[in-house]
């Protein structure tokens, strides 16, 4: 969003015709539009929420870039990019201050160990009350802060997940694939994953326009150092999809081993864009299996499309990220192993 001081913070990358009166307080309008077209369950914002540098005092900035999820009672969620401490708080004090929100299911870390950045953490989505499913968590969502600008003298360029958050990552994964598929009822497959973080991986470059859904109108900016992060949620098992910010004009998913690479494509007006190329959202859609008896099970497919702050909040680009059963089967050995 890259919100900064609201009505008095101008609007960048806007036609012509747009730029008298377009300020920050459009990016508030877009977000209202999109949560009352939607309704969703859960918002999630990925990070570069304010503009550090250019607001006057950040914990007001921030409390007006949610302003509309808290106004409207969704329950939201959020990591930090690397603009959000560049203005009166530290990242820790940009995470602090979030965790502190009304509303907010984002937590500052996990508990008892030593990790790098803040708000890295996860949340369970349980199966529908009163059925077999209600103690199990249906749906796993991953937060991690992908940090901001390199720490070793000898890397230039943007941060990147560290060691100690892959694997707290794993430990995760892997302690919730163990409760949803040995616990009764027992599932034969984990429960699908889904990953949030602000800084794209450097496998955010495999694509070409041929095997990705959206468009690719700049670089991938991830970082200059490949910290094995998308290995990591290969490995998991049970990662469907990751989603990113940061590449304001890049808004395409792709598929590589398995797992969908997601950009949202920028929303806030006081964030670089493209003139004429209209601010985005991305929505999920997530469905649940149902039996012939009429009981909810485990999560059956995940969709995706996006919202443009258009005439009329357009719907482009849906598509199915995942469909239970479609991925992660091996095949058996030629010997039949």
């Amino acid at each position: 969003m890259h919100y900064a001081d609201g009505r008095s913070t101008a609007c960048e990358d806007v036609l012509p015709s747009q730029v008298a009166g377009c300020t920050d307080l459009n990016t508030t309008a877009f977000l209202y539009r999109v949560f009352r077209a939607e309704d969703p369950d859960l918002v999630v914002f990925t990070g570069d929420n304010i503009y550090g540098a250019d607001s006057t005092d950040a914990a007001k900035s921030m409390d007006a870039a949610i302003a509309p999820a808290i106004d409207m009672k969704l329950p939201w969620a959020a990591v930090i990019g690397n603009h959000d401490q560049e203005g009166t708080l530290s990242r820790e004090g940009v995470m602090r201050h979030l965790v502190g929100m009304k509303n907010t299911l984002a937590s500052f870390n996990p508990e008892g160990i030593e990790i790098d950045g803040y708000g890295n953490y996860n949340l369970e989505v349980s199966g529908v009350e009163g059925t077999s499913m209600d103690e199990k968590s249906v749906l796993n969502l991953y937060f991690l802060d992908s940090g901001d600008y390199s720490t070793v003298p000898s890397i230039n360029g943007y941060g990147w997940i560290k060691a100690s958050q892959q694997v707290w990552f794993q430990q995760t994964s892997s302690s919730l694939q163990a409760k949803y598929m040995n616990k009764n009822p027992k599932q034969k497959e984990p429960a699908p994953g889904l990953v949030f973080f602000h800084i794209p991986l450097p496998e955010f470059s495999s694509f070409t326009a041929s095997n990705f859904t959206g468009v690719k109108q700049e670089g991938i900016s991830s970082a200059s150092i490949n910290s094995g992060f998308f290995a990591s949620m290969v490995e998991a098992g049970d990662v469907r999809a990751a989603f990113v910010g940061h590449d304001h004009i890049n808004d395409f998913c792709g598929k590589l081993s398995g797992i969908q690479l997601c950009y949202a494509g920028g929303f806030g007006y006081h964030a670089y864009g493209k003139a004429g190329w209209s601010r985005r959202a991305r929505v999920l859609s997530v469905q649940l299996e149902k039996t012939d008896s009429g009981e909810w099970r485990g999560v059956k497919s995940i969709k995706t499309w996006k919202r443009l702050d258009d005439k009329h909040l357009s719907t482009i680009d849906s598509e199915v990220l995942w469909n239970r059963g479609s991925n992660g089967r091996r095949g058996k050995n030629p010997d039949g192993s």
